[in-house]
Order: C-alpha cells, then structure tokens, then sequence
C-alpha cells in the first residue's frame, strides 16, 4: 500500500469523525516511536500482517483494539459506526434509527 492510499484513508475517517463530531485523540506514529510502539503493542495479534508492521489507520477505543481502515468502512457502509466505535448512536442518526427498528 502506498503512502498516498494510508494518507487518503487516513483523511476519510479524520474527516467522518470530524462531520459526526465524535471527540477523538489523533496518534502520529510517523514522528512520535512512543506511538509507534503502543500501535504495535496494541494491535492483537491475529489483526496483524502477515510480515512487517501493521500500517495505520488503526482504530482504538482507548487501549481497546477496534479495527482497520477496511472494518471501519464496512461499518460506515452498513450504517454501524457507532457500534464499530464502542459509543451510543446519536438520536436522529442513521444508525440510531436502524437500531430502533431491529427492536420494533
């Protein structure tokens, strides 16, 4: 994956994030090797790849491992982010109505 693919997926879930305005904390593993070694030491092992390092953008709620860029768009595409997330969908939301209908 090129360097251009991690920065534009990077920018699609800053950008969801932002328009949500769901408050989040922005680890920068390029400058920082503190971040850099708390991704690797918190990305689960089977969530790793097969060689090298796991390549951002990696999702956390906390220390809690979510998920890559590629289950953060499924979520996105199914309406579930706030699930995917670990928080409650805002009412109003997509997801929330969803929700509410599956309990109907």
């Amino acid at each position: 994956m090129s360097s251009t693919d991690i920065k534009k997926q990077q920018q699609d879930v800053l950008g969801f994030l932002e328009a949500n305005k769901i408050e989040f904390e922005e680890k920068d593993i390029a400058a920082n090797e503190e971040n850099r070694k708390w991704m690797r030491e918190n990305v689960p092992e089977d969530s790793r790849p097969a060689s090298g390092n796991p390549l951002p953008p990696r999702l956390f709620n906390d220390s809690r491992y979510l998920g890559d860029y590629e289950a953060f768009f499924e979520a996105r595409e199914n309406n579930a982010v706030y699930a995917f997330l670990g928080l409650t969908a805002p009412p109003g939301s997509k997801e929330a109505e969803a929700l509410a209908k599956q309990q109907a």
